[in-house]
């Protein structure tokens, strides 16, 4: 890989003052388990490598979460092992703790990070390989297109770059109703996770909406339904993924759900898929078909077809849509603690 300064601060305002205004000249290295791989690749050649992994920001590297508190606060240099084995979590929100589970190996687990995942490149084979020149390294063409474009997105109108985001962590994010603290050179922003993330067409662009010289602080989201005691109450969510095979293997499709049952009928129903579309697709034809009705087989399944609604398969993803109507069910009846009679 190409020779490069690495710099190691302490302090998130150091870190973002080393990062340059534009894109390529600089990257950030947390647990270095995408990063690495761009470099020994040679899609990333910074001449600066600045690492997070000694800020000193208590927000950055914990997870904040009271049984009995409204906010929940995940900094991004948490790692994704802390995340999914967090006993709070695994209560409220087994969607994220799942989600988390399921990402690559144990090691990769203990050295990748909320941040990391959130931020990370996309997996198409075309961008990783260095004798490509495809539209995302200032070619002219996106070679999935009329390529192998088996693992690729199903929803592409509008979109020159049929990539799919490859965050695991961000549909359920989403699905929660999740902000982005972020610092930049111009000081904190506070982003909806929903339009934290961008379709890019150009070698200018990633897949984030981030300032090349920004970075995320944390991820925090709300309780916001109260019981009678005044009690904060989570809603019911899940997040089911679609696989080859259950070992190390990234999803084919996945559907996080969140909704509240009130006199057993969901009730603020939010759907977002994953892995079918340049961003985490929010789908709110799912989530209509959702509100309102009694949680069963016939309205889970109602909602897996409405999430289908717009999907323009490639030549060799087409199966993918069948995989979004049963993983959009299974979500919904595993949220609503009914028989996973698939895993029986």
């Amino acid at each position: 890989m190409k020779n490069f300064t690495y710099y190691r601060p302490t302090r998130a305002e150091d870190a973002v003052g080393l990062l340059d205004a534009k894109w390529g000249t600089a990257e950030l290295l947390a647990g270095g388990t995408d990063l690495l791989d761009l470099q020994k690749e040679y899609i990333a050649q910074p001449d600066k490598v600045v690492s997070v992994g000694a800020l000193e920001s208590g927000e950055f590297s914990a997870i904040q979460a009271d049984r009995n508190g409204q906010q929940i606060k995940i900094g991004a240099g948490v790692k994704l092992a802390a995340i999914a084995e967090h006993p709070v979590l695994r209560e409220l929100f087994p969607a994220l703790t799942t989600a988390a589970g399921a990402i690559g190996g144990p090691q990769i687990r203990n050295m990748g990070t909320l941040g990391g995942n959130l931020c990370q490149r996309n997996r198409c084979w075309y961008f990783r390989d260095e004798h490509v020149n495809c539209l995302l390294k200032g070619g002219e063409k996106c070679f999935a297109l009329d390529g192998d474009n088996r693992y690729h997105a199903i929803f592409t109108k509008g979109h020159q770059c049929v990539i799919v985001s490859p965050s695991t962590l961000a549909p359920v994010l989403i699905a929660l109703g999740a902000t982005a603290e972020i610092i930049g050179a111009q000081g904190r922003r506070i982003v909806e996770l929903d339009r934290f993330f961008h379709a890019p067409s150009t070698a200018v662009e990633r897949e984030h909406k981030l300032s090349p010289n920004e970075l995320v602080l944390s991820v925090q989201f709300s309780l916001p339904q109260k019981k009678d005691d005044g009690q904060a109450l989570a809603p019911k969510n899940a997040s089911y993924e679609v696989r080859h095979k259950q070992a190390y293997d990234w999803p084919l499709v996945q559907a996080a759900v969140a909704f509240y049952l009130e006199g057993g009928r969901a009730s603020k129903a939010k759907v977002v898929l994953g892995h079918v579309a340049p961003m985490p697709r929010i789908s709110e034809a799912a989530a209509g078909a959702l509100e309102g009705k009694e949680v069963n087989e016939e309205s889970a399944a109602a909602a897996g077809a409405a999430a289908t609604a717009g999907a323009n398969p490639l030549a060799q993803n087409g199966y993918k849509v069948k995989l979004i109507e049963v993983a959009v069910k299974r979500a919904i009846l595993t949220a609503a603690g009914q028989k996973k009679y698939w895993e029986v």
